[in-house]
């Protein structure tokens, strides 16, 4: 009895082992043979991320305008985040979808800037205004604003800016191919007197080139600028940045300044229907992310920051620096540059640092920028945390881009409307663009931007780098909250560091256009009783 128990059971071991090798070998041959379901749930996955075709988006003309110049209608390129609460996998594991894309609140300040009740349409000329704006798209803008506010102080005709084309970009862009000129000069005729170009019988009036002074105030324009119409018929400005005080001028000129830009200085139609267009390819991956990533040949020559670039990348841009004779500052020490938080960070550092505040992988980013220097080989490591990286170049056609392309200030411009219009906005750099972008995105109602606090990151990144401080909920956890409040929440314009003087003074005060509270941003008053929803 004893014999046949043990036979039964070794039989029984067999049979089990003989079925556990079949059912291992199905599996096996499953995977090898019938790759087509995996290969059909990777496609799948793939072909979500794709970029919809210009046929599915439609070429139609945008009969519209885009609005985020107006002051009062709410933005048409705008759709707001979707309202459900959605979970993402990001670096601090589950993330509420509401607070990576939720801007700060704004504490009802909303845009008033229409004058006072004591305000006059302008009065008899004394003379005309040449200015001759000097350099990048968003320079030239703050420039031609303020050449605005001053025609208005010296009671001057203003005739139609010329723009930059001797800067470093080589842009032979005139005014009407960059902004709206009609618009431009019959939104200011309460304001000032503008005209396309200085009457024939004026070439032989005499004339003045004068530099203003920067940071000028009310009393250096009435005072010794109006004196010269007792000599002069035309007063041509050699340069326009920087001429006017960002504080201290009355109310009725700042506002003046936030509807020249806002409102009076609008793009081409055909520059604001490209860029509506990229704003609409760009929402159908959802809310995303306007990354301003100044990590370009000229900046980083002007900066003098050569952080993880080879030797001969290095005096390239030593060489640049050397040869661009506007550019002062010739002998740059990099590590002290960098150290201070004067350079912009890598797209590398960039990529940790989104990782640290929480967004996930698949977030949508658009490169707000020209030429990264070093090319793709310097995105490497953006690329492999973000793959979503889109640009000008991926969501339009060639042909469409064409008309575009070889003019820098234009493409600027349609970078600029996409950053406006997104739903964070990111600059590795605080040069002209970013702080204009932020400036126009705190007058629409404080959106959210989000500003790198450079020196504190680059002494994280440097000790992740030498293998002192690991990435990991440590390093992220730091980062959040050296960034709690600078993501753009309603504050006033900030005055001159403490003991600077002089010039230094002025140059040490947040730009105007930066931040136009609190001359263009009131406090929104209680509604009434009514209470009821409404739709337009």
């Amino acid at each position: 009895m004893q014999r046949r128990r043990l036979i039964s059971l070794a039989v029984l071991r067999t049979v089990l082992t003989y079925a556990i090798c079949a059912i291992s070998l199905l599996a096996l041959l499953s995977f090898h043979i019938f790759p087509s379901s995996n290969k059909l749930s990777s496609s799948l996955l793939d072909s979500s991320y794709k970029l919809p075709s210009q046929r599915e988006i439609g070429h139609q003309r945008w009969n519209s305008e885009l609005s985020w110049t107006q002051e009062f209608s709410p933005p048409q390129l705008t759709k707001a985040p979707p309202k459900k609460s959605q979970k993402l996998i990001g670096a601090r594991g589950i993330l509420d979808f509401n607070n990576l894309w939720k801007p700060p609140q704004s504490r009802d300040f909303v845009p008033c800037i229409e004058p006072s009740q004591d305000y006059l349409p302008p009065t008899e000329s004394r003379g005309y205004l040449l200015v001759h704006t000097n350099g990048g798209l968003n320079q030239m803008r703050a420039g031609i604003c303020d050449m605005v506010a001053v025609a208005r102080l010296i009671n001057a005709t203003l005739v139609i800016p010329e723009l930059d084309k001797r800067s470093f970009w080589q842009d032979t862009s005139n005014f009407s191919d960059v902004f709206d000129e009609e618009h431009f000069i019959s939104s200011l005729a309460n304001d000032v007197k503008v005209i396309k170009k200085l009457p024939k019988e004026m070439e032989t009036a005499t004339r003045s080139v004068k530099q203003f002074r920067s940071w000028s105030g009310m009393d250096y324009y009435q005072e010794e600028i109006a004196r010269m119409w007792n000599d002069f018929q035309i007063i041509r400005a050699a340069k326009s940045d920087s001429r006017l005080a960002n504080n201290n001028l009355p109310p009725d000129i700042q506002k003046l300044r936030c509807r020249a830009l806002y409102e009076a200085l609008r793009f081409s139609p055909q520059i604001e229907a490209m860029g509506k267009l990229l704003v609409e390819r760009m929402r159908s991956y959802g809310p995303y992310i306007a990354l301003h990533l100044r990590y370009e040949k000229d900046m980083l020559a002007f900066s003098g920051c050569t952080h993880g670039l080879s030797q001969a990348e290095a005096d390239e841009l030593t060489t640049i620096r050397e040869h661009t004779a506007y550019w002062k500052v010739k002998e740059i020490d990099s590590k002290e540059q960098r150290a201070k938080g004067y350079c912009p960070l890598t797209p590398k550092e960039v990529g940790m640092f989104l990782t640290s505040l929480g967004y996930p992988s698949t977030t949508p980013i658009y490169i707000a920028a020209g030429e990264i220097y070093g090319g793709d080989s310097r995105m490497v490591d953006l690329l492999s945390r973000f793959p979503l990286l889109m640009s000008k170049e991926k969501l339009a056609s060639v042909e469409e881009l064409e008309p575009f392309t070889r003019h820098a200030s234009q493409m600027a411009a349609l970078d600029y409307i996409v950053s406006v219009e997104s739903d964070v906005f990111i600059p590795s750099y605080s040069g002209n663009m970013a702080r204009a972008v932020e400036g126009h995105r705190r007058f629409l109602g404080h959106r959210k931007t989000i500003s790198p606090d450079r020196k504190a990151l680059v002494h994280l990144f440097d000790r992740v780098e030498r293998g002192t401080l690991k990435e990991g909920k440590g390093l992220y956890d730091r980062i959040i909250e050296i960034h709690k409040k600078r993501q753009g929440s309603p504050r006033k314009r900030k005055g001159p560091i403490s003991g600077t003087r002089g010039m230094e003074r002025f140059r040490s005060e947040e730009a105007f256009y930066v931040n136009p509270l609190p001359d263009c941003l009131c406090r929104k008053e209680s509604p009434s009783i009514n209470t009821s929803y409404s739709s337009r």
